[in-house]
């Protein structure tokens, strides 16, 4: 299985209430409705708690601020993925995600990128 690993800054105009609440309640129904069309296998939300919890973790590392959450995308293989490319289906679905997103996460400040879990434990 391949991950799509997204950490998510919000909009400047989101608090991180509102952030996690529109991404929980709006956002991951959209997610879910289009899963069969990406060929999506799991989607999991991870929200971040309020930052002075790990204020003083990061302080400690010397680590940079935190994200507003994390979402992690699961496909079989990059094969099973690039499926999607001759799909329209798919990508029409891809476009909706996009541009949901672009209505509350901070994109360019939002890194995502491609990886291949290797459990230790």
């Amino acid at each position: 299985m391949i991950k799509l690993t997204f950490a998510l800054t919000r909009r400047p105009e989101f608090t991180r209430e509102a952030f996690q609440d529109y991404w929980f309640n709006t956002h991951a129904p959209l997610v879910a409705s289009v899963r069969e069309a990406l060929r999506i296998k799991r989607y999991v939300q991870m929200h971040s708690l309020p930052a002075e919890i790990s204020a003083d973790l990061r302080v400690a590392r010397g680590g940079p601020e935190g994200y507003d959450g994390v979402a992690q995308l699961w496909w079989d293989s990059f094969e099973d993925l690039a499926a999607n490319a001759d799909n329209e289906a798919a990508r029409a679905a891809g476009r909706l995600l996009l541009e949901d997103e672009a209505r509350f996460v901070d994109l360019p400040k939002s890194p995502l990128w491609w990886g291949q879990e290797k459990v230790i434990f």
